[in-house]
């Protein structure tokens, strides 16, 4: 079975989930060609990362010229569904907020994917993310390529599902992915009943070479907590900083990381020192995934008081490594934390209710904590093995070409 899988941006620091996918897809006997829209100019941190960047197409590497070469050729070829596929994108530019510019853009896009598809068929193309990458391989398939499939992680695809045509995407693919229960009952929302069977829950999952021995790492008795992921409005970090001055307050000791970096950073920055949190919390910048598992294991817990989310790798990578987790009860979240069992859920936007939780983290015992991560590892092993869910996908694959 030959597939392409297309991203916005591949390799990518926060995208390694789909690194694994697609090798653990490869190691069961799928080829898959790599393309994505950019990607070509990054400085990869991560030596995986560096390997896939040298085995993956950019779409616009070729920059306008080549965008415009291939429409031309596409128009000449198939110039009835050029057409088509023209007017779909006017379609979707309607009540987008992008304007219609940019769906011609995509369009284009959609042209050269389609081009390189010729020269290196496949019975499939996957994107991830329900936004302008499901987009140009629908416009694609409109074009006289392969049946597509996306998947989708949220939360922007259920922030404005309108805009970006989430129904028009769905309706169009052999199938959608949600990666929880939480998110496949967002997409039925936007679709007819006759369409919830094409909406599958395939999770994202974990190599198990990363988790090995993570029983035999001890658990610090020092008192740190990290939180890992891009600093921006939805992952809660200034209200994480909120729960923390109060527990600095309170005389409460201890140290926070922040393993990561993006638009926030300035923001953040200013409200430790405007808190007086020098001493007490560090910001890392972008990190490896083998120094995020170095963060992870030298902390007491993982927080992520995040206020929108899909299900984020992370979690699953701290209980993989027997960390308990802080975090908040938004939309798959629950699904794979168990309150009191794995960690602590508290609610969104609820300072008062972190601050607790953060100081039951920082004051149980190490014994205590230690059940909590081992009951987690075993949760994250039974539902979130990157094998067992590349299977799945797989077995969608082949639906989709028979």
């Amino acid at each position: 079975m030959k597939i392409a899988y297309f991203i916005n941006q591949y390799p990518k620091v926060s995208h390694s989930f789909i690194r694994r996918e697609i090798l653990a897809l490869e190691r069961q006997g799928v080829e898959v060609q790599r393309l994505a829209l950019r990607g070509w100019s990054e400085k990869p941190v991560d030596p995986d990362d560096i390997a896939e960047q040298g085995k993956t197409f950019y779409v616009l590497r070729a920059g306008a010229a080549g965008l415009l070469v291939a429409a031309l050729t596409q128009l000449l070829r198939t110039p009835a569904a050029f057409v088509q596929a023209l007017l779909m994108a006017w379609r979707m530019s309607r009540g987008s907020d992008r304007a219609l510019l940019y769906h011609l853009a995509y369009l284009a896009e959609a042209c050269r994917v389609v081009g390189q598809l010729r020269k290196h068929p496949v019975d499939h193309v996957h994107a991830h993310f329900g936004t302008n990458s499901a987009e140009i391989v629908m416009l694609a398939r409109a074009l006289g390529g392969p049946p597509y499939s996306f998947t989708v992680h949220g939360p922007e695809e259920f922030d404005q599902p309108a805009a970006l045509h989430l129904k028009d995407k769905i309706e169009n693919a052999a199938f959608v992915v949600a990666i929880s229960s939480y998110g496949r009952s967002q997409l039925y929302r936007w679709v007819g009943h006759e369409r919830w069977n094409r909406i599958h829950v395939v999770h994202c999952g974990l190599e198990r070479s990363f988790h090995e021995g993570a029983e035999s790492v001890p658990m610090s008795d020092t008192p740190r907590l990290v939180c890992v992921g891009r600093l921006c409005e939805q992952k809660g970090q200034l209200i994480l900083l909120e729960a923390v001055r109060r527990l600095k307050d309170q005389g409460v000791h201890f140290e926070l990381v922040l393993a990561g970096d993006g638009e926030m950073r300035p923001e953040v920055e200013r409200m430790v020192a405007s808190h007086g949190m020098q001493q007490q919390v560090r910001i890392t910048g972008w990190i490896s995934s083998q120094q995020v598992r170095e963060e992870l294991q030298a902390a007491r817990a993982m927080v992520l008081p995040s206020f929108a989310e899909g299900l984020p790798v992370v979690i699953m990578e701290a209980m993989a490594l027997e960390r308990p987790v802080v975090t908040t009860t938004v939309a798959g979240i629950p699904e794979l934390v168990r309150h009191g069992l794995d960690g602590w859920l508290v609610a969104p936007g609820d300072v008062e209710a972190l601050a607790t939780a953060l100081a039951d983290a920082l004051r149980s015992d190490v014994t205590h904590l230690k059940g909590m991560g081992r009951q987690g590892r075993q949760r994250v092993m039974a539902r979130h093995d990157i094998d067992v869910e590349a299977a799945k996908l797989i077995r969608l694959f082949g639906g989709s070409a028979s």
